[in-house]
């Protein structure tokens, strides 16, 4: 027999408890608080992401009974805040797997969500003997990482997955635990892009951070000033540009996905690349005076887009639009191409620092 496992009590959002035949279940609050909403704020942007997490194990809500409902979900704090939020009218209990702090989709396709932790979390927590019923409730992403039929067979449980969305949870219970086509459609709003863009604009932003100074110092080579006058003149634009690729590839890409031609993503992300390249051409005639001459132009048009469609491609892995034999397909094309552009456009930019008149 597995030895059994709780969660602990102090845990912030916990406001009880429920003794049951193996002890003490942390009962768990609906109501999410600022420090809830903060840190999920913080998460979005990438900090203490990978630390966002809650204990694993079997949690209640409400006053839940050996004939209340289990739903599962993984030990990512802003999925678990997801499903209790949505269980404020109901007395349930919660099922948390040890996903390493990853959501649901993204942990069913790395495999921490998967049949084996679940029967292993089903033995540890005790729920055999709490709930009278042999059913768990999984959110439909977790399939991917789940087999039902073997989860049924090891454990005894019957899988039902439920809505995509953790906002259809109550349509769902009310409609005897079935979901409507709609609930099983994943939409991928303009808004559910946007909120999806901080966290790789921030990973790019800690790597552009050591790029940046590199620039600043390698535009004071050549060119018709001293050094340090150059850097800033020509390091600085350069900083400039590395920017503009970062916006129009992690940012306008993403938001305007949809509509911009292509089904790859690199290709998706040429258009806001040549869009970012005559801003840059644009403000670096207005604020130096002159147009750069043909190498330095043949520079940008080969950094930026090449920089802009590499980012954009960062998207993939939070897209509804992919698979991942298309990724794999793309990256062979795609990669090879894009760090051939960046080392050219930079080379070609190095040349035009010592033809500065």
């Amino acid at each position: 027999m597995a030895q059994l496992s709780h969660p602990r009590l102090d845990q912030p959002f916990v406001v009880g408890s429920i003794v049951t035949p193996v002890g003490e279940v942390p009962r768990v609050g609906t109501d999410l608080s600022w420090t809830d909403h903060w840190g999920t704020f913080l998460a979005r942007w990438g900090v203490g992401r990978m630390d966002y997490r809650v204990d694993p194990g079997l949690y209640a809500v409400g006053d839940a009974d050996a004939d209340s409902a289990v739903f599962v979900t993984a030990n990512y704090k802003m999925s678990f805040d997801s499903l209790r939020k949505e269980l404020c009218e109901s007395s349930a209990w919660i099922l948390v797997l040890d996903t390493d702090g990853i959501n649901v989709w993204c942990a069913a396709g790395k495999g921490t969500f998967s049949t084996e932790e679940l029967v292993q979390r089903v033995q540890t927590s005790g729920l055999t003997e709490i709930a009278s019923h042999r059913r768990l409730i999984l959110p439909q992403l977790a399939a991917p990482g789940v087999s039902a039929h073997r989860v049924r067979d090891l454990s005894g449980y019957k899988v039902t997955y439920g809505p995509i969305r953790s906002t259809d949870l109550r349509k769902f219970i009310d409609g005897e635990f079935r979901a409507t086509p709609e609930m099983r459609r994943k939409s991928f709003s303009t808004l559910e892009r946007t909120i999806l863009v901080p966290v790789e604009l921030v990973a790019t932003l800690r790597v552009a951070a050591f790029v940046a100074p590199v620039l600043f110092l390698l535009g004071g080579l050549g060119g018709p000033a001293g050094f340090w006058s150059n850097s800033i003149t020509y390091g600085t634009f350069a900083i400039c540009g590395l920017l503009a690729a970062i916006v129009a590839g992690a940012i306008v890409t993403p938001i305007l996905l949809p509509w911009l031609p292509g089904r790859a993503f690199a290709l998706k992300g040429i258009i806001p690349g040549l869009i970012a390249v005559g801003a840059v051409l644009a403000a670096r005639a207005h604020f130096l005076g002159s147009w750069p001459d043909p190498i330095e132009t043949a520079a940008w048009l080969l950094l930026i887009p090449g920089l802009a469609t590499y980012l954009s491609m960062n998207f993939t892995g939070a897209s509804t639009y992919t698979s991942l034999s298309g990724v794999r397909k793309e990256m062979r094309w795609a990669v090879p191409l894009q760090i051939a552009s960046i080392a050219l456009g930079l080379g070609l930019w190095l040349t035009a620092r010592f033809i500065i008149a």
